[in-house]
């Protein structure tokens, strides 16, 4: 499995997490596209620590809520959603381009990336999103017992996806994540590592409630957000690549 950490999310004067110190350990940079964080300067300065640890860099667009981070759902219009989904994507594309760099994917952000997984018609406008962009760009989103589903989803507008698991993230027994409300939401360090042991190993994860789901990833979220998020990333790492 790959590494995957959500990045450039920095604003002005306001800093997000530790990006100098995750790149060298991740294999996939999901880049803010400005508009829950990141500004032009942070976006091209994390496209060149990209650059040069050889990391892969993905568009990660969200709501127009820069003062909510991001985590705050809205009620968009299809149009909307495939309006601002574009308008991000193509700033990013954009933006690596310049930097000698290709972009490979598109990861939503937040309140978007939960709205994308609970409910069809905004997944389905993120699909036509990409669908319509003027090159093919895969769309990542969340493993889950439906994959087929997104899937057939995907084949009828001819997009790619790519699936992602969580390191650090409980999961409810219906495969989606149990929400950060519930005790037990976000693992410890030790039930983090098993589950990225199980993941690996096996392709499985203990739910909740103990019962095991199958879960093919393609890739596998983590969060530097501190510098035990950071050697959390390196642990990890060790598990992953056998290294």
């Amino acid at each position: 499995m790959l590494l995957n950490c959500d990045l450039g999310e920095s604003y002005g004067s306001w800093t997000m997490g530790l990006d100098a110190e995750v790149m060298p350990h991740i294999d996939q940079a999901n880049i803010a596209c400005g508009f829950h964080g990141g500004d032009p300067l942070t976006i091209r300065n994390t496209l060149a620590l990209a650059a040069e640890h050889g990391v892969q860099v993905g568009a990660h667009p969200a709501y127009p809520d820069l003062v909510g981070f991001g985590r705050r759902s809205m009620a968009l219009s299809p149009e909307e959603t495939i309006a601002s989904l574009q308008y991000q994507v193509a700033a990013l594309d954009g933006m690596a381009k310049t930097a000698g760099l290709e972009l490979a994917y598109v990861k939503p952000h937040g309140a978007l990336y939960n709205d994308m997984m609970a409910r069809q018609e905004v997944r389905l406008a993120i699909m036509q999103a990409l669908a319509g962009y003027h090159r093919s760009l895969p769309l990542m989103l969340q493993a889950t017992p439906d994959a087929d589903s997104y899937r057939a989803e995907a084949a009828e507008l001819g997009l790619e996806l790519l699936f992602e698991a969580f390191a650090d993230r409980c999961y409810d027994d219906d495969g989606k994540l149990l929400s950060r409300s519930k005790p037990g939401a976000v693992h410890n360090r030790e039930k983090m590592l098993a589950q990225v042991k199980q993941l690996q190993q096996e392709g499985k994860l203990t739910t909740v409630s103990g019962n095991i789901l199958p879960v093919a990833a393609d890739t596998l979220c983590v969060h530097g957000d501190n510098l035990e998020g950071v050697q959390a990333i390196r642990e990890i790492r060790a598990l992953v690549k056998g290294s």
